[in-house]
């Protein structure tokens, strides 16, 4: 099959690759209609997380099951599926907890930019959408695979209710998917913290009621001047480095929330100000089974796009480009098709 690669930072390829095969009774094979690029692929694209040159990357599809082992019995061939990127039993400790991405049996999307990609624990995992997407969904059901999803975990982790001020931390995808969530969930006033005219739009247009361009301390200083002084009732915290971790602590009032999912690099909590103001730090990889049901009737009523954040879509052979594009902050969001 073709499928997108990584060789060293900066070098993104497509080539011919093995089709990925049943290894367990519990497998799927999934035939890929549509893949993306996340914003956590760029870490390895920059040189941020180790490689293993030649290995296939994307880790979000959606697409039509092609084989299934002889242990699934809720999927066939034919089914159209969302592929969460981490695939569980559902049925474990942790995923009966609402934990399905601790699962005992957890198992990652290895080739999502590709023709095909191995499913494990099918059963668990997959959630079928009945018929095919129609074109006008089929961003949105996409961004279920992961961007809305953790999104989503970020503002149930800090605890948003109705009537709340939040302030979200990173315009990325999964930063515009979080004020979404926030606006689904009730907030009163969502501050987005972006300088990208294009992602300010978005975010907007998911219901930030404030758009705050600075950073760093005069960030802060912005999200405080619109709380009065108080802070926000809720940070969401979607980047992943200590300078986003900071200013999402900074901005939370004494008792409030920090919802935190964006992939921890150089993070370093600083404890004694979460014992002296209350803040509860909580998060962590989105448990995406547990929302999926949820968000794609939310996405099916008509209720939520978040395949808004999508703003260039490419043939898979042009993914070199799309991770060009996002990393020069050029496009949010790529989407690849086979």
């Amino acid at each position: 099959m073709r499928a997108t690669t990584i060789h060293a930072p900066g070098d993104i390829r497509v080539e011919q690759v093995p089709d990925p095969a049943l290894k367990k009774p519990t497998d799927a094979i999934v035939k890929v209609t549509a893949g993306c690029i996340c914003g956590s692929d760029l870490w390895p694209y920059r040189g941020e997380n180790p490689i293993r040159p030649g290995a296939t990357i994307g880790h979000e599809c959606i697409g039509v099951v092609e084989e299934v082992g002889s242990e699934v019995s809720l999927f066939r061939r034919g089914d159209f599926v969302i592929v969460p990127f981490c695939h569980c039993d559902n049925t474990c400790a942790h995923c009966r907890a609402g934990a399905q991405s601790a699962c005992v049996n957890l198992g990652m999307t290895s080739s999502g930019q590709a023709e095909y990609a191995r499913v494990t624990q099918a059963d668990g995992s997959l959630v079928g959408t009945g018929e095919a997407p129609p074109p006008e969904l089929l961003t949105s059901v996409l961004a279920l695979t992961d961007v809305m999803p953790t999104g989503w975990h970020a503002a149930v982790s800090a605890g948003v209710r109705p009537g709340d001020t939040v302030a979200v931390v990173g315009d990325g995808a999964v930063g515009l998917c979080g004020v979404l969530a926030a606006s689904v969930l009730g907030a009163e006033r969502i501050i987005a913290m972006s300088r990208h005219e294009s992602r300010q739009q978005v975010a907007r247009a998911f219901g930030a009621t404030h758009v705050v361009a600075a950073r760093g301390a005069e960030g802060q200083a912005e999200v405080l001047e619109l709380t009065d002084g108080v802070g926000v009732d809720a940070a969401l915290e979607c980047v992943g480095t200590d300078d986003a971790m900071s200013t999402a602590i900074a901005v939370t009032r004494p008792g409030g929330g920090v919802g935190f999912v964006g992939v921890p690099h150089g993070v370093q909590l600083p404890v004694r100000t979460l014992f002296e103001k209350n803040i509860g730090v909580r998060g962590g990889m989105a448990p995406v089974r547990r929302y999926l049901p949820e968000l794609l009737d939310l996405v099916t009523a008509g209720s939520i796009e978040p395949g808004l954040v999508f703003d260039l879509t490419l043939p898979l052979e042009q993914s070199p480009e799309g991770y060009r594009a996002m990393d020069e902050r050029r496009a949010i969001k790529v989407m690849l098709q086979p």
